[in-house]
């Protein structure tokens, strides 16, 4: 049986695809470790609705992590799976499908409604997140932004957010709107 724990990181570094140790607090880790976090929140979806797209997604963000724990130089040697621009436009295909049976969207909603939509809005707001950090990363490490990443996290929150108005639509929950 393999240990799950190695030690070798108690001293807070880690090593990156390639064994070069860096620093626990270092931006790439920093990425690394929140689109892993939304991995997990897509999970917690996927227990809460069947949609199809949802385990492609997740491969996705296991791409992404696994390039962001690679430097440039070593991703080609490693044969790391790229993102798919497939993902994108079947993500554009199904907010515009969902978009066609939602109502036309007039004012702010807030972050609520079914257990389901909740937490797509949760993916949501962690997919902003990771987008900012990965915009971060790239203005600081240049060139070293996986291809294609900005878009698909772009996309995501997009369709987290429809997908919650989806959600609830579905389960007959009237959206709330927000009321400044």
């Amino acid at each position: 049986m393999v240990k799950i724990y190695t030690k070798t990181g108690d001293k807070g570094k880690t090593a990156l695809i390639g064994g070069t140790r860096i620093s626990k607090s270092d931006l790439r880790i920093d990425l690394y470790g929140e689109v892993d976090e939304l991995n997990s929140f897509v999970g917690y979806l996927r227990s809460h609705d069947d949609n199809q797209l949802l385990p492609i997604i997740q491969n996705q963000l296991f791409n992404l992590g696994s390039m962001l724990a690679c430097t440039l130089d070593k991703r080609s040697e490693y044969k790391l799976p790229p993102i798919s621009f497939t993902l994108i436009d079947s993500l554009e295909k199904s907010i515009d499908e969902m978009n066609e049976d939602l109502s036309e969207l007039k004012n702010f909603i807030l972050p609520t409604g079914s257990k389901a939509a909740s937490v797509a809005h949760l993916c949501r707001t962690v997919s902003r997140r990771v987008e900012r950090k990965l915009v971060n990363f790239s203005e600081q490490l240049k060139d070293e932004e996986p291809e294609n990443s900005l878009i698909l996290l772009n996309r995501l929150s997009d369709y987290f957010f429809v997908l919650s108005r989806f959600l609830n639509k579905k389960e007959n929950i009237t959206e709330k709107i927000w009321r400044p």
